[in-house]
């Protein structure tokens, strides 16, 4: 038995079934999905998601998924909510039960008492004819051919399924909503994406660190600055103070390499003139894919017309932007 070429083969298999199990799920957005975006739109309450096994897993995801992208959503337990958590549910919520055959016993005692309470109920099943759906008031469906397992009995690609049309969900209220990468950043501050969103160039600068040479500036001047603010670079400015080039210490090198008469050498002589700049108000993600763009590792900072400091690329890897 070949085992590498066995393992190879299943795990293909196992991908081609939820991918096209996912793909089929593109005929099942009907009008019961338009509704049911619209009513969690129009509600005031919140999006309470539930489940027992590995359903309760995928409404975990789900939940999460919606609270960062602006639906305020929370988790019950379908196996709890008989036992108390039934209180967590408020007027206005809508309630999304996740079940694969939509037959399991907490869910038929569950639906009862969901709908006596009047709660908007939807049914993301892979079972469309199951108790649970045809109790619901909107319809997810996720039905699928048969699972990734080989027994047809672990669920693997009704939970892929479940999740992905849990994500068409949330994208779609966040659309709705006119969500942006602002408000994105607002629930994920602590992160690299929300750093991504919300820090710049600014916020990176150390001022008091702003190596700076005249034009006109002696080699051993360049070498003392560089060497003092341990930037691995110094700006080089006219006497009016404006930009006129960059000498990196790789300048340096390749100077020493060429010239033997580096006495007479100025800081015009050796800048790279018309240095790559950027705005210290523009965010720092963009400062990261300039570098990238340009394979450099720091760049100029500006405020307005003047130098306002230095941006390297250790400052970015420090935030965790890289």
């Amino acid at each position: 038995m070949n085992l590498t070429k066995n393992i190879r083969n299943t795990a293909t298999r196992v991908l081609q079934n939820e991918a096209n199990a996912v793909l089929n799920l593109v005929e099942y957005i009907d009008g019961d999905f338009e509704a049911c975006v619209e009513r969690i739109l129009n509600s005031t309450g919140r999006v309470v998601i539930t489940g027992v096994g590995k359903s309760a897993i995928v409404a975990n995801k789900i939940v999460a998924t919606l609270n960062s992208t602006g639906t305020p959503a929370l988790f019950m337990h379908a196996a709890d909510a008989i036992h108390g958590d039934l209180g967590m549910i408020q007027e206005d919520d809508v309630v999304i039960c996740i079940s694969k055959s939509g037959n399991t016993p907490e869910i038929k005692v569950l639906v009862p008492l969901l709908k006596k309470s009047g709660s908007v109920l939807v049914a993301l099943v892979s079972n469309v004819k199951s108790y649970l759906a045809e109790h619901a008031d909107y319809v997810l469906n996720a039905t699928i051919g048969e699972e990734a397992c080989p027994h047809n009995l672990a669920p693997t690609t009704s939970t892929t399924t479940h999740m992905a049309m849990g994500d068409a969900l949330a994208v779609c209220l966040l659309e709705a909503r006119g969500f942006t990468s602002e408000d994105f950043a607002k629930y994920h501050p602590g992160g690299s994406l929300g750093k991504q969103l919300y820090l710049k160039v600014k916020d990176l600068l150390n001022k008091e660190q702003l190596p700076m040479v005249n034009e006109a500036a002696g080699l051993a001047e360049v070498i003392v600055e560089i060497s003092g603010k341990r930037l691995g670079a110094t700006a080089v400015i006219d006497s009016g103070g404006n930009l006129k080039g960059i000498i990196t210490d790789g300048d340096l090198r390749r100077m020493l390499e060429k010239s033997l008469d580096i006495q007479k050498l100025t800081a015009g002589d050796i800048m790279t003139v018309n240095p790559k700049t950027i705005s210290q108000d523009e965010f720092a993600i963009r400062a990261l894919n300039q570098m990238k763009s340009h394979n450099i590792t720091q760049l100029v900072a500006m405020d307005g017309d003047k130098i306002a400091g230095f941006v390297h690329i250790h400052d970015l890897m420090k935030e965790g932007i890289v």
